[in-house]
């Protein structure tokens, strides 16, 4: 693991920022994957592993929405049923497939799912997002024949119900994979809650601001207020969807993901207006504040997403599978963002707007001094764009670029090496030469 994130810390020239800190520290391993899993991970498409799971997620998410405004649900629809690789969603699958059953309290986990599916219980899960006893009537004013004055003084005679059996005692030993593989609701829920957050950020990206040209994505037909209100609204279920989960760790760190993406908003705001506090004033600068907005746009929510997967999976304090969920994710998405910053630019900019500056054009500087004082202002004045494409063309920025987040992938395989061989550990391996390839 050290091997590849050294390398990404060279190729960045150690302007990691937030991106490179908190590395794992294993403790406990199993043996290194051997080469010959190269050639396994070429044969297996990560997405074909766990098909029939992503297409029902996809296809119950209108469904767990819940009534809502005609508009809001038109912009909602028309974005979950657009084609998608759900790589976020897929990123929380293939983990909980990787790592169930290795956790302390798995058999806990497991015992509380198959209990909820046989009273019941489980059918609260996948109840759409408004329920008959939350106060959603359209008058502001409290109805006075609500559900809870007319049982007030009902008890229940005793012996109606069976108190459920006890769980298992937990064993330790050596941790294991379960067999035959298994998914629990919970984690297919939290699937669905991480792409209802991504599609309420694409909504929120879509807002046009005022230094942004032309429309940024071909649909143009919402507007910006509906962007907003449509993705608030998601944000919203996805907070009501997370409630039912009943861990309090995974909220904490889907709410963090939630707050990331405000804070990671903020800092690319800030760069695209003039007067603006924060300017880079050294590529160090420059570098320290793109690898830390990377990181909370992009990283954060494909990191703590796949940690609070293990977390369901019955993985608790201690215990490496969470910490190799994270640092998997962390460093898979800040190689996919690296990546997409260089499509830009071999797009000849047209996508690009004044604001934070990006890999490309950060390693193009160190061999133009002459596009520094451009990236110093973040590409504000008139043509600065125009001759930062060029300035780019003319250096190894996009060739480098790659490189770093090759590095970065290979960080992300490297940390996999701890987990105990599986289909979908080869999966999660040949997930990271995708993001790099974008062949999917």
């Amino acid at each position: 693991m050290r091997s590849a994130l050294h390398r990404a810390f060279v190729f960045s020239r150690k302007h990691s920022g937030l991106a490179l800190h908190a590395r794992p520290r294993p403790q406990q391993s199993f043996p290194i994957v051997p080469d010959q899993q190269r050639l396994e991970t070429q044969r297996l498409e990560p997405h074909a592993l766990v098909a029939p799971e992503l297409s029902h997620l996809r296809g119950s998410l209108l469904g767990l929405l819940g009534s809502a405004h005609p508009g809001l649900s038109e912009i909602a629809r028309y974005y979950f049923l657009q084609p998608s690789q759900q790589l976020r969603s897929l990123i929380v699958l293939l983990f909980s497939h990787a790592t169930n059953g290795l956790g302390r309290h798995w058999r806990e986990k497991a015992w509380a799912a198959q209990n909820e599916a046989d009273t019941g219980l489980s059918e609260e899960l996948d109840r759409p997002l408004r329920l008959p006893d939350v106060l959603n009537n359209w008058h502001p004013s409290m109805p006075n024949d609500t559900a809870s004055f007319a049982s007030v003084f009902h008890l229940r005679p005793p012996g109606l119900h069976q108190p459920p059996p006890l769980p298992p005692s937990s064993v330790h030993g050596i941790p294991h994979l379960v067999s035959p593989p298994r998914l629990l609701p919970v984690q297919l829920r939290l699937a669905q809650i991480v792409e209802m957050i991504h599609i309420a950020s694409v909504l929120h990206d879509d807002v046009l601001d005022a230094t942004t040209p032309a429309p940024t994505h071909e649909h143009d037909g919402f507007g910006n207020k509906l962007s907003i209100l449509a993705g608030d609204f998601l944000l919203g279920r996805a907070s009501a969807a997370l409630s039912r989960l009943g861990e309090s760790e995974v909220v904490e760190l889907v709410a963090g993901v939630i707050s990331n993406l405000a804070e990671g908003e903020m800092l690319r705001v800030q760069a695209g207006q003039r007067g603006q506090p924060g300017p880079p004033r050294t590529l160090t600068d420059a570098w320290d504040v793109y690898l830390q907005k990377t990181y909370l746009k992009t990283a954060s929510l494909m990191a703590k997403s796949a940690r609070a997967a293990v977390v369901l999976g019955g993985c608790r304090e201690g215990e490496v599978w969470k910490d190799v969920a994270y640092a998997y994710g962390r460093n898979l998405g800040i190689a996919y963002q690296l990546v997409e910053d260089t499509l830009d630019y071999e797009a000849g900019g047209k996508n690009l707007v004044p604001g934070l500056v990006t890999g490309p054009a950060l390693f193009a500087g160190e061999e133009h001094p002459d596009l520094q004082p451009l990236i110093h202002r973040n590409l504000a004045d008139e043509g600065d764009i125009d001759r930062a494409v060029d300035f780019v063309s003319r250096s190894g920025g996009i060739e480098r670029t790659r490189r770093l987040a090759q590095s970065y992938a290979d960080a992300a395989r490297e940390v996999l090496q701890l987990l105990p061989d599986s289909d979908p550990k080869i999966a999660l391996d040949a997930l990271a030469e995708c993001v790099i390839s974008r062949k999917w």
